[in-house]
């Protein structure tokens, strides 16, 4: 891709904003272009920590799960040592495909041609090979990607040069202490489908200035006189104590809303842990992924409670994407480019606005740091 000719015409777009109470949204192009979203996939998911899944499912050696980061193929094991490894999930030979679901065994194979590979990455098997010359298999074992957890959550990222997973969420373990969301077990999972960019659909979590007017049940929920937003690097938080009248999460407590740059949510409640992963599915379309963690999950007691908790979130996800999906027809109209930030309660999504600008110059900036290599001229050579 062209990153230099694409998007020469940014500019002053990708400098950092002013102040919050004078600065202006990023342009609605933003949200709408076919162009962004390579530029997503480049700059933003592939330079940052990205939720595969939870250390349970991977909890045996041996065994393995698939995901998708950044449009690669990656595959999440646990060797038979027990250390996590993550590697491209793509064979050495002619690119085929290695594990194509979650699974367990003592080697990773290919469906293409049958190579082996031991779960430490190392090849194997390679079949009807002895007449080839010159050949190595330690140079053809898997590539490696970076690999990290946190609190029983598992993440790889893409960049070598990337933070530590740990300084990204630096803070959030200390500040939601007593909390210990290692000590949640995982419940179930449930997608929702929605008709509008991933960044619309995460600048929406970042405010509660829509609450009162579009969640009415939710906001019964809370003290929202006393809703904050903080910032952090890597992170913003929304918090604010719950109604001290009883509710499905019992009565009085907080709720902690954590966004990790750019697309990773935690909703912590009490006795309950819910994930988000925003997935880019198109320019103007995304998938959100929702895991849900409880304490003793299986307990009879916990049934009711839990089955409320998952009705609700249920309804207030149908009103944000519903607001969503009419946010992105706003963007894409004539009438509308750019906006102005609720300096009260819109500090996160300037906050990630920023992240993304700045994640896009530093992409673009080491794209023209990368000089073409040096050819001579055909008559050039001929001279010598």
């Amino acid at each position: 891709m062209d990153f230099d000719g694409s998007f020469a015409d940014l500019g002053p777009d990708l400098a950092e904003m002013e102040g919050l109470a004078r600065a202006e949204t990023v342009p609605s192009a933003w949200f709408t272009e076919s162009r962004f979203e390579l530029l997503d996939r480049a700059a933003v998911f592939g330079t940052t920590w990205q939720y595969v899944g939870h250390a349970a499912r991977i909890g045996l050696p041996g065994s393995w799960l698939v995901a998708d980061v950044a449009g690669e193929p990656i595959v999440v094991v646990r060797d038979l040592d027990g250390d996590v490894r993550a590697f491209y999930n793509v064979c050495r030979h002619r690119g085929g495909p290695l594990a194509s679901a979650d699974g367990c065994g003592r080697v990773l194979k290919c469906g293409y041609h049958g190579w082996t590979y031991q779960l430490d990455g190392r090849l194997r098997g390679v079949p009807h090979w002895n007449l080839v010359e010159l050949f190595d298999r330690e140079d053809y074992g898997l590539v490696p990607i970076r690999v990290s957890d946190w609190q029983g959550l598992l993440f790889v990222n893409l960049d070598a040069d990337a933070p530590p997973l740990e300084d990204v969420f630096g803070g959030i373990a200390e500040r939601i202490a007593p909390i210990r969301l290692e000590d949640l077990e995982f419940h179930g999972r449930v997608d929702y489908e929605v008709k509008a960019n991933w960044k619309v659909y995460v600048e929406n979590y970042l405010e509660g200035y829509h609450i009162p007017i579009v969640h009415p049940e939710l906001m019964k929920l809370y003290d929202f006189s006393s809703y904050e937003t903080e910032l952090s690097e890597h992170w913003s938080l929304q918090h604010s104590p719950l109604t001290e009248e009883e509710h499905i999460y019992g009565a009085g407590g907080r709720a902690w809303y954590y966004c990790v740059f750019p697309n990773f949510m935690l909703n912590i409640l009490p006795g309950r842990l819910q994930t988000n992963r925003v997935v880019p599915t198109g320019p103007e379309s995304c998938r959100v992924e929702f895991e849900y963690f409880y304490a003793d999950p299986e307990a009879e007691r916990n049934r009711e409670r839990i089955a409320a908790d998952l009705s609700f979130a249920d309804l207030v996800q149908d009103e944000d994407i519903e607001i969503c999906e009419q946010v992105q027809r706003g963007l894409a109209s004539r009438g509308y480019d750019r906006g102005r930030f609720s300096v009260k309660y819109e500090g996160g999504v300037y906050h990630f606005q920023n992240r993304l600008r700045r994640a896009y110059r530093e992409w673009l900036d080491a794209e023209r740091r990368i000089e073409p290599p040096q050819t001579l001229d055909p008559r050039q050579e001929e001279a010598e």
